[in-house]
Formats: C-alpha cells, sequence, structure tokens
C-alpha cells in the first residue's frame, strides 16, 4: 500500500484526538474525522489498482449494508415522496463516510489503531475535569445539570459513560497487568462516569449493567468461582454506593412520581410526555405503515393532529425522543428494517469475534459490541441518531474497532506465514486463531 509515514503518524493523532475533544470542543471530533476522510479519499485513490484495498466492502458484507441503509432509505423515500431534505442526510452520512475510513485504517499497524483507547480515556477524563474546574455557585443541581454550550445533558452524559467505559474495554490491548496503565484508566473510567452522574441522564444508566455484563466476559470475572465472588461483591457495593447518593435517589423517585402523577391523569411530566409522543408515533405509523410520514415531517404530522384533537399540543416535536420510534412513525416498516439492519450490522462481526485468543482482537470485539449496545439502550429514550457530535464519534469507533480486528488478523496471518521453520499443523493454528 502507498502511504507516506507522516500521514500514518497524523492519522494515529487524529484517532487520538477524536474522541478526546468529543465533550469540550464543538466540531473537534468532526474536525477529526473529516480529516482522517481525506487522508482516506486519498489513499483509495493512491491504491485503486492495488488487489484487494477494497476488498473489507466485502469481507465485512453486514457492516457495509448497515453504514449504507439509512442514507440509501431515505434517499429512495424522497425521491418516492417528491421532496428534497438535505438536512436530513446530514448525521447519517457520517456512517457512509466511514466505509472509505476503515479501508484505509484496515491497511494500517493495529498497534497505531489502538491510540482511539487512549483518546477516549482522554475524552473522559477531560469532561471529569472540566466537571470540576467549571462547577456553577451552587454545584451542578438537577435544574443546572451537567452539559455543554453544544448539546442538552442527556447526549452529554451517555457520550461521558461510554467513553467512560471504553477506557476500561480498551485496556485489554494496553496490558491490563501494567498497573500505571490500568491505574490511568480508572482513573478516566471515574472521571467519566463522575461526568455522567452530574448530567442526571437516567436513560443512559440503563446501559450500566450491559456495560459490566460486558467487562465481565471479557476479563472472565465469571469463569472461576473465586472471580465471580469478587466481581460480585466489588459490583454490590459500588452499586449500592452509588443507589446510596441524594441525586439517584432523587433521579429514580421522580420516574416513580411521573408513573404515579400518570395514573391521576397528569401527564406533563417527563414520562407522560414521552409515552405520548411514543403513542403518537404508533398512530402515525398505522396510517402510514410503508414508508411513515417522510424523514423530518414528524412535526408537522403532529402539529396536524394536535389540530384535530388527536394528540395535545405539548407534543409537537421534531423528534419521538426514541430512534425507534421516530423511525417508525417518519419511515414506516421500510425505516425500522433500516434501523435493524444498522444495529446488527454494527454489532455482528464484534460478537463473532469475542472470543478471539487475541488480546488486541478481543479488546476492540467487546469495545465494539459496547459502542454498539450503548446506541440500543441510549436510543430507547432520546434519538441517538441525530445529533452530529455523536453519529460522528460512532461511526468513527465502529469503523476503527473493526479496522483493529481487521489489521489484526492480517498480522497474524503474516506472521504465520513468514515463521521460519513453521510446520503446517503450526500455520493451520495461527491462521485459525486469526479468524477466530
Amino acid at each position: 500500500m502507498i502511504f507516506a509515514p507522516s500521514l500514518l503518524w497524523l492519522t494515529t493523532a487524529l484517532l487520538f484526538l477524536a474522541p478526546a475533544v468529543n465533550l469540550v470542543w464543538r466540531g473537534g471530533t468532526g474536525y477529526c474525522f473529516f480529516a482522517i476522510l481525506a487522508v482516506a479519499l486519498g489513499a483509495a485513490v493512491a491504491n485503486r489498482r492495488v488487489p484487494g484495498y477494497f476488498s473489507g466492502l466485502r469481507s465485512y458484507p453486514w457492516f457495509t449494508a448497515g453504514m449504507l441503509a439509512f442514507v440509501v432509505g431515505i434517499g429512495i423515500q424522497q425521491l418516492l415522496f417528491g421532496y428534497w431534505l438535505p438536512r436530513q442526510f446530514d448525521a447519517l452520512s457520517r456512517f457512509v463516510l466511514a466505509l472509505p475510513i476503515f479501508l484505509l485504517l484496515r491497511q494500517l499497524p493495529s498497534r497505531q489503531l489502538r491510540m482511539i483507547g487512549w483518546g477516549c480515556a482522554a475524552g473522559a477524563l477531560a469532561v471529569g475535569i472540566w466537571a470540576v474546574i467549571d462547577q456553577p455557585a451552587g454545584g451542578w443541581t438537577d435544574a443546572n445539570r451537567l452539559n455543554n454550550s453544544y448539546t442538552n445533558a442527556i447526549p452529554f452524559g451517555d457520550t461521558a459513560l461510554l467513553l467512560a467505559f471504553l477506557s476500561v474495554f480498551t485496556l485489554g490491548w494496553d496490558g491490563p497487568r501494567d498497573w500505571l496503565v490500568a491505574g490511568a484508566r480508572l482513573v478516566a473510567l471515574a472521571a467519566g462516569g463522575y461526568a455522567s452522574y452530574l448530567s442526571g441522564t437516567r436513560g443512559g444508566w440503563l446501559a450500566l449493567p450491559v456495560f459490566v455484563v460486558l467487562l465481565g466476559m471479557q476479563y472472565q470475572w465469571f469463569a472461576h468461582r473465586k472471580r465471580l465472588l469478587v466481581a460480585t461483591l466489588a459490583i454490590l457495593i459500588a452499586g449500592g454506593a452509588l443507589l446510596s447518593t441524594e441525586r439517584i435517589q432523587k433521579r429514580i423517585s421522580q420516574v416513580t412520581t411521573d408513573f404515579s402523577m400518570l395514573h391521576q391523569g397528569k401527564d406533563y411530566t417527563s414520562v407522560g410526555l414521552r409515552l405520548q409522543l411514543w403513542d403518537a408515533s404508533r398512530m402515525i405509523f398505522t396510517h402510514h405503515p410503508i414508508y411513515g410520514v417522510g424523514k423530518g415531517h414528524l412535526a408537522n404530522e403532529l402539529g396536524a393532529m394536535a389540530k384535530h384533537g388527536e394528540v395535545k399540543s405539548e407534543i409537537v416535536n421534531e423528534r419521538a425522543h426514541s430512534d425507534f420510534f421516530s423511525t417508525l412513525a417518519e419511515m414506516g416498516a421500510v425505516g425500522v428494517a433500516c434501523l435493524l439492519l444498522f444495529y446488527y450490522g454494527s454489532s455482528v462481526y464484534f460478537w463473532r469475534h469475542r472470543r478471539s485468543a487475541d488480546a488486541a482482537i478481543r479488546a476492540a470485539s467487546y469495545a465494539g459490541l459496547a459502542v454498539a449496545a450503548s446506541t440500543v439502550i441510549f436510543g430507547l429514550t432520546i434519538d441517538v441518531l441525530v445529533p452530529i457530535m455523536v453519529t460522528v464519534l460512532l461511526a468513527l469507533l465502529s469503523a476503527t474497532f473493526l479496522a483493529v480486528i481487521d489489521a489484526r488478523k492480517r498480522e497474524l496471518r503474516e506472521a504465520g506465514a513468514s515463521a521460519p521453520g513453521t510446520s503446517d499443523g503450526a500455520l493451520a493454528a495461527a491462521r485459525a486463531a486469526a479468524h477466530k
């Protein structure tokens, strides 16, 4: 492959910076993403005749289809419905643009790609430090939740939590037995978790049990009785400590209060308004089951329903506060198929490689599963696939973690083929480990 060493180091630096600045510099991740894309497009042109450069799209067809699904679906919808809203392609186009980035990254040494793990740790640490330094008078409260100037508290807290846990998932390829490295990653976990805690994002906290289970599977906490006992005890202590804090108790009690008020007919609460939005989305689907009302037309449809007394005017919104229900209303059954294809394509290869004997492949697999799982869970109560700062990060993380797997498999094959005196059986074992 034709690739200058200076561009290799530039790409490595950008992979570190992209997650590191996501929550503290508006547009920073996007700048890094498009800089990597420019290198990727240049590499694609320079290597267009190199055999196998574009084979990654065929080797991972579900990933390719998942990244393309929404943009293709929206494009066909707008052609069929006879309207043009280019803004609806904006955030979701990052997943399409991640494909040439993946083709580039899979050609690089996996060691260089692992820098993204330190970028996640830096991003979690940065937001934790910022939460302490920028604390307003009276501290962060429910009335003044931690966020930044370019997003609200929910995606802010969700992203902080994801970066925090990715710091630990990617520890698997940086040597978890190195106490200096492990200590730095655990500090990043605490910092990002603290920022999420201050943001008060209840929906995002639903991902905590899933992250813990994935970590247990990655580091084999459940493989032996002693490890299981220690892990269970640590989880119970940490969980009990968190549940005993005033902020979490208050946020949970608010959910109970919202449901209690809902039973009394008072549905102007956070939970009540969401449930009304979701029910309205279901109603829209019953009238437009195939392709919905059109991407970007939800607010107009809800407004028309409010005028006819079918829904309350308070829920008229551009989004349904759920990726599933927004897609259901705006794109119908076709959109739901696109969403499921996106979920499947962004997770299936990570799931297949999760049991690899190679530490780098295993860590990348579980990190990729954490990204995929968080996208689904966060998307239950908020539209994850709308904020550009979120989609650009998700697209880059998914492409990079899959590229680590592919690059490492290539390196294992090359090492097995070039080892002098390697027997046919050992070579076959090395290849099997690479593909496992």
